[in-house]
């Protein structure tokens, strides 16, 4: 993310597929051999994410997302169809899904209909057969109304957010289960597909490859397909009055950019770039990682930032050059990689940050060196409120504060000058090589950069990482 955050129709049908993870209370039904020992039990109803407690679920680990649904911007009603794929983890008698949406009308499992009851965010789904580790299992949810935003800790809203033409669609860090049944966790990658059904006239875009575009009685649908393994925060389905142009970049990856045509004249300058921006990170962070990219570039004044949405980063308003280099950069660091708990989101937008400094001494404008040392970095005060929070824990309210952002890029910029170019950028392209599709924690990286340093670097991360206070000595 970008700009630090101050701030009568067919019912819906979701499927879910699950695997299981993390075990949860015992339930009835010993097993054999082991008198008295439970053997079915529920899916726990949090991963234990101490920022957002009651974010994701045990028991079962996604597969796939497969969700067919219509919309109409004149009503803001939501008519879907979603499909779900996963893997049961342990052996369960009970599973929760994440889900902050329209009203529920039935749930099956592997085809079976059985009932369910929410509670908060919590869809807790009760299956009959009960649910055998390592069998793939189909959950279908349908359901039906009008989705809205979520307000997250520091103000800001994100999920499914009305706009004059559409709905803008962001879910960083709690939002996707405004409208989609989801385990809604970093830590819990699947593969997506999306059939949205509007008004002709309107585009739907998605995450990862556009399949058709079909219009027929007045709708036009569009099926769009992400093949490679995505965090739920980082799914989207925009919908709006979008000029689209398609391309490739010099290294033949196909860019697609969807435009509010009241926005086209303020983003031409980044747009431009986006080809260039993905070849020059390409060559300093290691191969892109996704079969697509672009950018979604809506008005939704509301919102008020950017998102790097996998393949397309999402823009709230005109993009600058500077906020799509920073979106871009984070399809290897975020989104490829992702950060294992919320407190290591510093991973995410540390790195970006300085891929977009690096994108602007690239490009002819200021050294990364002039960036760091300037008046909105280390040239601040000690005195400043800027280093009083704890980088490697900055809290919700302050997760998308200019401290993970600025700072960020500070520990980075001060890990090259102390190990050197040579093993800093190693650092980089193992960092998005080792932990490609999967997530990782700050204590990955640490143990990263003294592998490939070959030096302690304890002392230098407790004073940049993990203290409060402005590091004067590293």
């Amino acid at each position: 993310m970008t700009i630090p955050r101050l701030q009568g129709a067919a019912l819906a049908t979701v499927v879910l597929v699950a695997v299981g993870s993390v075990a949860a209370p015992t339930a009835a039904g010993a097993a054999p051999g082991a008198p008295g020992a439970a053997r079915y039990s529920a899916g726990a109803a949090s991963v234990g994410d101490p920022y957002f407690p009651d974010q994701g679920n045990g028991g079962y680990d996604v597969q796939h997302y497969d969700l067919t649904f219509s919309y109409d911007p004149a009503t803001r009603f939501m008519d879907a169809t979603a499909t779900i794929t996963a893997v049961a983890t342990q052996d369960l008698d009970r599973f929760n899904l994440d889900f902050r949406g329209p009203k529920v009308s039935t749930v099956t499992v592997n085809g079976h209909a059985h009932g369910f009851t929410r509670r908060g965010q919590e869809l807790i789904v009760t299956p009959r057969p009960k649910l055998k580790a390592g069998h793939t299992f189909t959950v279908v949810v349908k359901y039906a109304g009008v989705p809205g935003p979520i307000t997250d800790p520091d103000g800001s809203i994100e999920g499914w957010v009305p706009t004059d033409d559409g709905a803008f669609v962001a879910g960083e860090p709690q939002g996707a289960p405004a409208w989609l049944p989801t385990n809604d966790h970093p830590t819990d990658k699947a593969t997506f597909r999306f059939t949205a059904r509007v008004p002709a006239g309107l585009t739907a875009v998605g995450n990862g490859q556009l399949l058709s575009q079909k219009t027929r009685d007045g709708w036009t649908t569009f099926t769009w397909d992400s093949t490679e393994p995505m965090a739920t925060y980082l799914a989207t389905i925009t919908i709006g009055n979008f000029q689209v142009t398609e391309s490739t970049t010099p290294s033949g990856i196909p860019v697609y950019v969807a435009i509010d045509p009241r926005l086209v004249a303020g983003s031409a300058a980044a747009v431009a770039q986006i080809p260039q921006m993905i070849d020059f990170f390409s060559a300093t962070f290691g191969p892109y990682p996704f079969a697509s990219t672009g950018a979604i570039i809506d008005r939704a004044p509301d919102v008020g930032y950017a998102l790097e949405t996998q393949t397309k980063p999402i823009f709230s308003s005109a993009a600058g050059v500077g906020t799509m280099a920073h979106e871009l950069a984070h399809q290897w660091y975020g989104d490829s990689v992702s950060p294992e708990r919320w407190s290591d989101i510093w991973l995410n937008e540390g790195f970006a940050t300085y891929a977009q400094w690096m994108y602007t001494e690239h490009t002819g404008g200021a050294s990364v060196s002039q960036t760091f040392n300037s008046s909105s970095n280390y040239g601040r005060a000690a005195s400043s409120p800027f280093w009083q929070t704890v980088l490697a824990d900055p809290g919700p309210e302050e997760m998308f504060s200019n401290i993970p952002y600025n700072r960020g890029a500070m520990t980075l910029h001060a890990l090259r000058e102390k190990i050197g170019d040579g093993a800093f950028f190693r650092i980089l392209r193992a960092w998005a090589a080792n932990h490609r599709y999967n997530h990782a924690a700050t204590a990955d990286f640490i143990a990263l950069s003294e592998r490939e340093s070959g030096q302690k670097l304890t002392a230098f991360f407790d004073v940049w990482l993990f203290q409060k206070g402005k590091p004067t000595t590293w």
